[in-house]
């Protein structure tokens, strides 16, 4: 009986590399180790797809470019949208047009308005402005901005007062656009008028203003 067993034992000795315990505890030191290289191979292949700093600078600078150029022109196009129209003159003459937005022919017009009339017409940079009828039937070789000088509102004409009479906030100018009362701070702009080939052509106004002996402010 104890022959048997010490050759059982014997045999189960040796039998014990068959089960591949020595196999296992050798193998895994080998597969971190492969592992560790793959990781360090992926590091390596990604560090050189990612661009270097001055590359990085130059598509940032790129972008930036693409990007500004429409912005810009989208933030100017809505700055513009926002600035008021200007009560001064405009560079150059301009035809004086009528409600109609016809050409104002001097001839025709004194056809219709009187000796001390004032009517509306379109003038420089669209501004509302005064065509005015003198004493002898003549057009005054001015025109008169209907623009009031305080907010911008249009000043009519009030034919019993002999004034432009502003009904926004009061203010009032005598027959030639002068300022008289506030809270407007100015006179009317001026405008010259110029009949050329039987044409009222107003242009820019740009020396002394005859009524307060100033400069003109609005050019």
């Amino acid at each position: 009986m104890a022959a048997t067993t010490i050759a059982s034992t014997s045999l189960f000795a040796k039998a014990q590399p068959k089960f591949g315990c020595k196999n296992i505890k050798s193998k895994a030191p080998r597969a971190v180790a492969t592992k560790a290289t793959k990781i360090v191979s992926m590091a390596a292949a990604a560090s050189e797809d990612v661009p270097d700093m001055n590359k990085r600078n130059i598509m940032n600078l790129a972008l930036v470019g693409a990007l500004g150029l429409p912005g810009t022109c989208l933030v100017g196009g809505y700055a513009y949208f926002f600035v008021p129209p200007s009560s001064g003159g405009g560079a150059g003459g301009v035809a004086a047009k009528d409600a109609n937005g016809n050409a104002v022919k001097s001839a025709d017009w004194l056809t219709t308005h009187k000796p001390g009339d004032r009517s509306l017409t379109q003038g420089l940079k669209g501004d509302a402005t005064y065509l005015i009828v003198q004493e002898d039937g003549s057009l005054a070789n001015y025109g008169v901005n209907a623009v009031c000088t305080h907010l911008g509102c249009v000043v009519p004409w009030n034919q019993a007062e002999n004034k432009f009479m502003c009904p926004c906030h009061g203010s009032q100018y005598n027959f030639q656009g002068k300022v008289v009362r506030g809270p407007a701070p100015l006179s009317l702009a001026l405008a010259h008028l110029d009949i050329v080939e039987g044409a009222a052509i107003f242009s820019t106004w740009t020396e002394t203003d005859f009524r307060t002996g100033l400069n003109p402010w609005w050019s």
